[in-house]
């Protein structure tokens, strides 16, 4: 059995591993691309795995939406060293540190936040340790408006809470992603943000649909109970 007892690689960059506290419990972490320094509070664990040391992040699903897809089942994960990456809502930049592990130094996250406050915690706190993110301080519904795109985007990673989130990620897809034989979107549906009186799995459903008559296939539809309430992630892919 490959690597010390306990971890496990569930996909590239994204492990299973004994919590440090409590080696009966396991939780989901990244390779840390910065070892010894943390962002959010998480905790770091020195590992080996297949006769390498390194050290694992930690990775919070009551704060990640991502973390908490990969624990409720996500089947797909296509973040990989060197992936280019649009990231939409970027907030202080907790999923994006994650992500910034996977893709490595020579992969790219082009982060936008519109909040300047937030933007300068982002920046502050996690890019000006990283180099591997472009933080863009721009309106997510004006995406011929960004300054500093470059390079081939695979992956869209959207987490917008507004009513039209879906129709946003759409037209940043495809101005960025249209190219790509084979590219793919991850979509943080927020129900209540959405419409506040149906039910979220009408809302899961209707958003669903609303991709693919974009031209999407929706590969799976994730509820993110209990770590997020009236959240649900879609993946779809392009092409």
């Amino acid at each position: 059995m490959p690597g010390r007892p306990g971890v496990e690689q569930l996909f590239t960059g994204v492990f299973r591993a004994p919590d440090p506290k409590n080696p009966n419990k396991r939780l989901i972490a990244t390779k840390n691309l910065t070892p010894g320094r943390s962002y959010y509070g998480e905790r770091l664990s020195k590992v080996q795995f297949e006769g390498q040391d390194f050290e694992l992040r930690f990775w919070d699903p009551f704060r990640s939406k991502l973390s908490a897809s990969i624990l409720n089942g996500l089947g797909l994960f296509p973040f990989k060293e060197g992936s280019n990456c649009l990231y939409l809502g970027a907030s202080t930049g907790t999923t994006v540190s994650h992500i910034s592990d996977v893709v490595g130094n020579s992969g790219r996250i082009f982060a936008v936040e519109l909040a300047a406050r937030v933007a300068r915690e982002l920046m502050e706190n996690v890019v000006r340790y990283r180099n591997n993110i472009i933080p863009i301080i721009a309106d997510a519904s004006k995406p011929q408006d960004y300054p500093s795109i470059y390079g081939n985007i695979s992956i869209a990673y959207c987490d917008i809470a507004q009513s039209n989130q879906t129709e946003i990620a759409v037209s940043n897809c495809s101005i960025y992603l249209a190219d790509q034989r084979e590219s793919f979107l991850f979509l943080v549906v927020k129900a209540s943000s959405i419409d506040v009186l149906k039910p979220k799995i009408e809302v899961f459903r209707n958003q669903s649909d609303l991709l693919q008559r974009s031209g999407f296939t929706v590969r799976q539809v994730i509820d993110l109970e209990p770590f997020d309430r009236n959240h649900a992630m879609i993946v779809a892919s392009m092409g």
